[in-house]
């Protein structure tokens, strides 16, 4: 798979998978994004799989919730490459991994991209701390 594409085998779709990743990984914040993080070891020929969800009951309006959902897909799109997938093959593992919006507010997508980045560093300077 090349190019910034988002495809489909990147999309969390499993609902055993989905329940495993909020029993058994680990949370990240940086408001207002919150990770889920589940690191599969051995499956590093799997692409990382991910999730978005912006509850409705912090953000009632459709529109705004699809705006989010929009925001935070392309802010993991657009940074995944550079900076979780060097941290997963080093690691020989893949990932499953929910991003939680937990504002109470519509976010704009410069503070939504600042945010992801910390994220998606956060989780590879875990995985690196795992490994050394």
């Amino acid at each position: 798979m090349k190019g910034l594409r988002l495809y489909k085998s990147e999309k969390l779709c499993s609902r055993t998978a989905v329940a495993q990743l909020f029993e058994q990984g680990t949370g990240l914040m940086a408001y207002p994004l919150r990770a889920v993080v589940r690191v599969r070891p051995g499956e590093a020929l799997r692409p990382p799989q991910m999730l978005i969800t912006i509850p409705k009951k912090r953000i009632r309006h459709a529109v705004d919730r699809v705006l989010l959902r929009r925001r935070v897909r392309e802010a993991y799109r657009l940074h995944r490459r550079a900076m979780l997938h060097p941290a997963l093959a080093q690691q020989d593992a893949s990932a499953d991994i929910a991003f939680v919006y937990v504002a109470n507010q519509v976010a704009d997508y410069a503070l939504i991209e600042r945010k992801m980045k910390q994220l998606l560093e956060r989780m590879a300077q875990a995985l690196a701390a795992e490994r050394g």
